[in-house]
């Protein structure tokens, strides 16, 4: 495989062969194809995309240029991925849902970044638990509690992360195929059978429109289904934050109220929907969803987990036992019915009081964040609190600013569908 007439390959916008894809990339992951010709690959790939099996050839490629974990032995392996938004702590319910129907929730997760929370950060906010964990520490929680979440292992899918990192300074990152098989690579590498996605639009999510989320998701069903998977994709709405909740510790508490069956109505309706899902792809009865709610057993589910990975499980019924910084309310500077409220500017407020990272690496503050006491369709008075903000000084006019930002007041709302559209 001559590097430069590859590059030129894709420039002119022909097809790759399996083989050479997986010599040029390979070749990078060893260091014998330099960075210089990788970014040349990249824009071309960029400008003249992949096709549904080159994009398959190179999720594969990601896949296996690292560790390859096996869950067969496990009964009923599923994992979730969501694409980010805010608010977004789904997997928190999703997980101990499915772990109580008979499933094995084994799912790697990453940090946040930006606007968007990350799952690990979140329960980091438990004191004493644990994601960093060896390989054999993951299958033995997996199959002992049913429910194991981990934070990304740098031995699976590394070729990704190498990618990854120069796409973010190519200006490479927006390209549909990239974005598929980056996202697939780590989910077949991470061995699970069945995979449930939630791909989020609007405002606060990456796909700002349900043509792009629609694109992105049909790739993605492509690429699981090719490598033998059984996939499905769920559109779900991120105009406005999921829940009341955005931070990440406030987070947790919320996650915990929805597993007690406490809502609120849209993290239940998204958590119920996807785990449905899932377990019709495992050819299980979906009804045991809500079973697993409503009997308890998820929350059972949630608490060993909290205990496997060495957080102190007392936290699910007492939350003083989480951090929580200093209270703010916002106040409505006139009456009406919110008509929105502007995830992304959410999302923003709650990085600028510390709860999020900028860069990559960055220390975040588990205890700050923002509580919406009023969501679209809801009347307020003139003086009457829109949201609490939590905090430390830090930040927080700039968060304030933000939130005033995000609440538009009308006369009336028509909030829109959470679920949009499954694939």
């Amino acid at each position: 495989m001559n590097p430069v007439a590859f590059i030129r390959e894709k420039r002119e916008g022909k097809k790759h062969r399996r083989e050479d894809l997986e010599a040029f990339l390979l070749g990078y992951l060893r260091d014998e194809v330099p960075d210089y010709q990788v970014a040349a690959w990249l824009m071309a790939a960029f400008l003249r995309g992949l096709d549904p099996e080159e994009t398959l050839w190179l999720t594969e490629t990601m896949a296996r240029s690292g560790k390859v974990l096996d869950l067969s032995g496990l009964p009923h392996p599923v994992d979730k991925h969501s694409s980010g938004g805010v608010g977004d702590k789904v997997s928190l319910v999703v997980g101990p849902i499915l772990a109580a129907s008979g499933c094995t929730f084994a799912k790697m997760s990453g940090r946040g970044l930006a606007h968007t929370g990350g799952t690990i950060d979140k329960l980091e906010s438990v004191p004493g638990w644990r994601g960093e964990m060896t390989e054999a520490e993951f299958l033995e929680r997996a199959r002992r509690v049913g429910l194991v979440i981990a934070a990304q292992s740098p031995d699976l899918a590394p070729l990704d992360g190498k990618l990854y990192a120069l796409r973010d300074v190519t200006a490479t990152v927006e390209s549909v195929p990239l974005i598929a098989s980056s996202i697939m690579s780590k989910k077949l590498a991470a061995g699970a059978r069945s995979i449930v996605l939630d791909v989020k639009v609007g405002r606060g999510a990456f796909m700002k429109t349900l043509e792009e989320a629609r694109l992105l998701a049909k790739t993605m069903v492509a690429i699981g289904q090719g490598a033998g998977r059984r996939v499905r994709a769920l559109l779900t709405s991120m105009e406005a934050p999921l829940g009341r909740a955005v931070g990440n510790a406030l987070e947790v508490r919320e996650a915990i109220g929805a597993l007690k069956g406490e809502g609120p109505g849209d993290l239940l309706e998204v958590a119920l929907a996807l785990a449905e899902e899932a377990l019709k792809l495992e050819g299980l009865d979906p009804a045991l969803a809500r079973k697993a709610l409503e009997s308890g057993a998820a929350l059972e589910k949630f608490r060993a987990f909290l205990e496997a990975q060495g957080g102190d499980p007392r936290a699910v019924e007492d939350f003083s036992l989480l951090p929580l910084a200093e209270e703010h309310p916002l106040l409505a500077e006139r009456e009406g019915v919110v008509r929105e409220v502007d995830a992304y500017k959410v999302g923003l407020a709650v990085l600028a009081l510390g709860g999020g990272r900028k860069r990559k690496g960055e220390p975040i503050d588990h205890g700050v964040g923002v509580y919406l006491l009023q969501k679209p369709g809801d009347r307020v008075e003139r003086g009457e609190a829109l949201a609490l903000v939590y905090h430390r000084r830090r930040g927080l006019e700039e968060a304030l600013g933000y939130l005033r930002e995000a609440y538009a007041l009308g006369e009336e709302a028509h909030p829109a569908p959470l679920v949009l559209e499954a694939i």
